[in-house]
């Protein structure tokens, strides 16, 4: 569902639906020139691809405010490709495919919780916390002494994600990754 609005109402973190698809407001700014009319300057995120773009509009120019459901889901488990999640609220379950949960799939285990943006029925969006707890289920044994500063190794966490640690990470630590980036971050 989506409602017709004015730029003169834009708002940070505010969602637009256009041909394109779906953008979130990062930043406005209203502009009134010396001469000729206002305009409003902005930068959108595509809910999609993350990619940034810089669009400009007329002032009072109409647009189309995308009305976006978020809500804390729990991740309960895995079927085949697809994800099921429980809303915390109404305890409905939904199952959301892989293809929608994009980087995110790398970083749930069961009992995770995350905050999914749904959007006339479809999964736009899925925000995690900035850093999760995951298991090293296996990487090379770190060796006594061996603390060569900034050397990393390759380990698999839980979910199949491989991540570079220090060496004196082992199979069976616990540690924590950056959801944002994929890095290490420190041991939990």
């Amino acid at each position: 569902m989506s409602v017709t609005t004015s730029t003169n109402d834009l708002k940070n973190g505010m969602t637009l639906e256009s041909g394109e698809g779906l953008y979130t407001v990062v930043e406005f700014q209203h502009v009134k020139p010396g001469k000729g009319g206002a305009f409003v300057r902005t930068k959108l995120k595509n809910l999609r691809t993350g990619a940034v773009i810089d669009r400009t509009y007329r002032a009072d120019e109409k647009v189309e405010q995308a009305i976006i459901d978020k809500r804390e889901m729990q991740f309960l488990y895995r079927d085949g490709t697809d994800f099921v999640f429980m809303d915390n609220q109404s305890y409905d379950q939904m199952v959301v495919p892989e293809t929608a949960l994009g980087s995110a799939k790398d970083f749930l285990v069961e009992n995770a919780t995350a905050a999914i943006s749904v959007y006339e029925g479809l999964v736009v969006a899925v925000e995690l916390p900035a850093a999760v707890e995951l298991d090293v289920t296996e990487t090379e044994p770190g060796l006594q002494g061996d603390r060569v500063s900034g050397a990393r190794k390759p380990a698999t966490l839980e979910t199949g994600l491989v991540v570079q640690v220090p060496l004196f990470v082992n199979t069976g630590d616990r540690i924590k990754v950056d959801t944002r980036s994929g890095d290490y971050l420190t041991r939990a």
